[in-house]
């Protein structure tokens, strides 16, 4: 990857730039930099009106092809729309899901009717996705999975439970990895079904985090109904499908990922001064370590979108996962550590929609949330499997039977 900026990437950064100024400084200023870890339950509505806005302007769907109303944005030019959304504070997503998972596996394993049918309304934030992947006894082994759908005449009845379903208590559809051959076993006979969430067969329970605040669910499905036509890829080809989806999670946003974590650094190293911690050589050498890390994530990073220009990057975005959760874990730490004893004192309370009080604040959502890093969007132990199998062809892990 070239990355010396041309006049059009420079372009591309100037109205990018001017927009979330614009917008993030007048009538979403109230969102600015909220959303984050463990803050993820504040300002829901508002932030949704961020989305359509983001929609309305054409800031959704950067690198989709225009025929399906994206941008056809290169991959240099969506690195830089992350890393000003990042740098303007720019809020939570409540579309991550919508634009990072659902939206490219449509766009790439849709058939032109559920294109049709759904990508518009990504495109504009009107309608929210959940991912049903994870299951009690299917986590990182997701080819494990047991929830069921039945044909029924030109729709499937769903049966079974899914768990750790971000923000499936605000979603209106709902994207279930499900087996569809009761014969089958592992990867095999799996379907990849959109499955509506506003109808009778489907219970939300709220799974509470550490932090207080509810943005993982358990969801219970039991007769619920989803179209035939409304399986994408095809009946038993969801394993395919669902790997594709995998793979769009990382990509170009990770820069903007890693322009958080920065702005995070900068609000603890801000507190170490204050608190005279700077002149403190374990807390000088913790500082400077952590904006090195960031530094070789960052190009990192870059080498990893220069390979996913050529093809497969499951190396290295394994890597990166496992790199930046650590990092991030350990940032964390670090927020509370430059508290100290104050780090441990729940006093600074902020309101929900509902009015709920979280005496948390910045530092220590943070600190709880991250510790949950190294676990979601595959573990520690299963990114190191991937790269010590994909990456240095080692023999598989040894089956327990």
């Amino acid at each position: 990857m070239d990355l010396r900026l041309s006049p059009e990437h420079e372009a591309f950064r100037a109205e990018a730039r001017s927009f979330l100024d614009d917008r993030l400084g007048g009538r979403f200023a109230k969102v600015r930099g909220r959303g984050g870890p463990g803050d993820e339950h504040v300002l829901f509505d508002e932030r949704w009106a961020w989305e359509q806005e983001l929609g309305r302007h054409n800031w959704i769907g950067l690198g989709w092809p225009t025929e399906y109303g994206g941008r056809g944005a290169s991959l240099f030019e969506q690195v830089i729309f992350y890393e000003e959304y990042a740098r303007s504070g720019g809020p939570g997503r409540v579309g991550i899901v919508n634009e990072g998972l659902i939206g490219p596996t449509l766009v790439h394993f849709g058939d032109e009717a559920q294109k049709r049918r759904f990508l518009p309304r990504i495109l504009d934030g009107t309608e929210l996705w959940c991912q049903g992947y994870s299951e009690p006894n299917a986590g990182s082994d997701l080819a494990n999975v047991s929830t069921k759908a039945v044909r029924d005449g030109d729709e499937w009845s769903i049966h079974g439970q899914k768990v750790w379903t971000s923000l499936a208590h605000w979603a209106q559809w709902c994207f279930v990895v499900c087996r569809t051959d009761p014969e089958s076993k592992r990867h095999k006979g799996l379907s990849y079904v959109l499955a509506p969430m506003d109808q009778p067969g489907i219970e939300i329970r709220p799974i509470v985090q550490i932090t207080g605040t509810s943005e993982f669910n358990e969801v219970f499905f039991d007769g619920a109904r989803a179209r035939i036509d409304h399986t994408v890829g095809g009946e038993g080809n969801g394993w395919k499908v669902a790997m594709g989806t995998l793979a769009f999670e990382r990509g170009a946003s990770t820069l903007g990922q890693q322009l958080g974590f920065e702005r995070e650094l900068g609000t603890i190293t801000d507190l170490a001064r204050r608190n005279g911690l700077t002149s403190d050589p374990v807390f000088r050498q913790r500082l400077a370590e952590a904006w090195i890390t960031l530094r070789v994530m960052r190009f990192h990073a870059l080498r990893t979108l220069s390979v996913l220009e050529h093809g497969d990057v499951s190396r290295e975005t394994s890597i990166h996962k496992l790199f930046w959760a650590n990092f991030h874990r350990g940032l964390g730490e670090l927020a509370v550590d430059v508290q100290g004893a104050n780090g441990m004192i729940a006093d600074g309370p902020i309101e929900t929609p509902e009015d709920e009080r979280y005496p948390l604040d910045l530092m220590q959502r943070l600190f709880l949330y991250s510790r949950a890093d190294t676990i979601y969007g595959g573990s520690n132990q299963i990114q190191r499997n991937v790269i010590g199998e994909r990456a240095l062809g080692l023999p598989p892990e040894p089956k327990v039977v």
